[in-house]
């Protein structure tokens, strides 16, 4: 099953909080729908695509939501709303660039040791 997940293979991995103490539910949803499709549509995401997402209840960051996180870089974006996260995706996932004045957070993960 994680092979038809493209588990194995990934290099980013997005999260997604959609609500409801940062946003309305309703919203988070329409951004969650969003990510989703757009990911799709761009062939990001899926067993050929290089990205994974997960979409949750609370990030534990209740404000400016939602609230998305992109590993590995472990780059933290306040008010990922549909608009928003076209310029994610467009600037971060495909040109690799994080938006700067959507960012709020950075917490990179750490090398495995067993890389070195």
């Amino acid at each position: 099953m994680a092979a038809k997940f493209g588990v194995g293979k990934l290099t980013r991995h997005l999260f997604l909080c959609i609500g409801p103490n940062c946003i309305e539910s309703e919203q988070g949803q329409q951004a969650w729908d969003y990510l989703k499709k757009r990911l799709k549509q761009l062939n990001l995401a899926g067993s050929d695509g290089p990205c994974y997402r997960t979409k949750c209840d609370c990030l534990r960051i209740c404000i400016d939501g939602p609230i998305c996180v992109v590993y590995p870089e472990g780059t933290w974006y306040k008010q990922a709303n549909p608009e928003n996260l076209e310029r994610i995706i467009q600037q971060h996932l495909i040109g690799g660039k994080v938006v700067e004045e959507l960012c709020f957070a950075r917490n990179p993960l750490a090398p495995d040791s067993s890389d070195r």
